[in-house]
């Protein structure tokens, strides 16, 4: 099922460009193919994007195709609050090798992901439209990274998607072992703090596995998305929304208070 235009993630192409506060209604995700792809086109505007995410869709596709949007069944979730913390992780993060920073460098953090080596995995689904759509969601406050910094070098890092208590979370990359798991944790600690109810990782990867994800079906994770977003989003500099990052409740207890 097509939805106009081959899309092309820029304006043009012969499909309107959506501002974020312009809703678009896909197809339902019920009637999205066994492997998940529900429809394809469009673009990857703001409003295409977010109204996509709000309706338990998301972009996904490589290089030459057109811009396939996806509702698998099942889904892979992780609530923050569960979060499995390994005693090698536990070790590390009250070491401190990694400093870690919200915000700070939102376009080293996707580029970081679009360049990482995926074992079975040729290439990048990040192309260069998906590099410039989650830029410019991060420029509105939708879209938000973590950096694990070593020294003054970018280590490692993740970035996503904030809508409601919703983290959609997108890729993750690591220059030093574990740094993504460093950067990870205590995001998940800092969100079951200000009260997220869920992170989305949209497909399963043993990574996240390895943290606590888990499949739920599709109409499970449709459910717990409409009560997420009842909650107000949260857009903006999360450096500044969230101060004292990387601190939180669960940091205090595991780690203590960073150095000054």
């Amino acid at each position: 099922m097509g939805i106009g235009g081959r899309g092309t993630g820029r304006p043009g192409g012969g499909f309107p460009w959506l501002g974020p506060d312009t809703r678009f209604d896909f197809p339902p995700p019920e009637s999205a193919s066994p492997r998940g792809v529900l429809c394809s086109g469009g673009n990857l505007s703001p409003g295409m994007l977010l109204s996509a995410y709000r309706q338990g869709i998301f972009p996904w596709f490589s290089r030459g195709e057109p811009i396939l949007w996806w509702s698998p069944d099942p889904r892979f979730v992780l609530p923050p609050a569960e979060v499995h913390l390994s005693q090698t992780m536990r070790k590390l993060l009250r070491k401190r090798r990694f400093r870690l920073t919200l915000d700070r460098d939102f376009p080293s953090v996707i580029r970081a992901c679009k360049q990482a080596r995926r074992p079975r995995q040729h290439g990048t689904w990040i192309q260069d439209s998906m590099e410039e759509a989650y830029t410019e969601l991060h420029r509105l406050g939708y879209a938000h990274s973590v950096e694990a910094w070593l020294d003054d070098s970018l280590a490692g890092g993740l970035y996503g998607v904030s809508l409601g208590s919703m983290f959609f979370g997108e890729s993750m990359f690591s220059r030093e072992d574990d740094a993504s798991k460093a950067a990870f944790i205590p995001l998940a600690w800092r969100l079951a703090d200000e009260g997220f109810t869920l992170i989305d990782s949209q497909v399963h990867t043993d990574h996240v596995e390895s943290l606590g994800g888990r499949e739920i079906p599709r109409p499970e994770y449709l459910s717990l998305l409409a009560s997420a977003l009842e909650a107000p989003d949260l857009p903006g500099d999360w450096n500044l929304r969230f101060p004292g990052f990387p601190r939180s409740a669960s940091w205090d207890r595991v780690v203590g208070e960073p150095a000054s």
